[in-house]
């Protein structure tokens, strides 16, 4: 967190240096207004490749990291792993529900299925413990 506080505040104060020496460059008539503008727009194309390719992360197949048997023998439905992916967002019921399109009391219930399918007494519980078992990739 820090070091991006960093990156961030050196970009802001480059970019100022940058606006001050080409209103300088422009008043003193040794630049056109044009190649000034152009400099500020390559800087800031830049700036957003490097933050692109910072936040950037490699897609991970979720496939390959899932353990599918795991689901199975814990008797997982494919809806309720939909649900208990979209638990691990973050997600509260009525997100899910509108996320998966189905109703609120459905997702409860799919909710009430996992804990007991993964012996967890909350929703955080049950991520930990599908994570434990290798059934969510995160």
């Amino acid at each position: 967190m820090k070091k991006t506080i960093f990156v961030f505040s050196a970009l802001i104060i480059a970019l100022l240096a940058l606006f001050k020496l080409s209103s300088y460059a422009y008043l003193s008539g040794d630049a056109s207004i044009e190649i000034i503008i152009s400099g500020i727009a390559l800087v800031f194309f830049f700036v957003g490749i490097y933050i692109n390719r910072k936040t950037i992360r490699p897609s991970i197949d979720p496939s390959s990291s899932i353990d599918l048997k795991k689901v199975e023998q814990l008797g997982i439905s494919k809806r309720e792993y939909e649900v208990l992916v979209q638990i691990s967002k973050g997600l509260s019921n009525r997100e899910i529900a509108n996320t998966l399109f189905v109703s609120e009391s459905t997702i409860k219930t799919h909710v009430s299925n996992l804990l007991v399918k993964l012996d967890a007494k909350r929703r955080t519980q049950a991520i930990q413990r599908a994570k434990d078992l290798q059934i969510l990739s995160i």
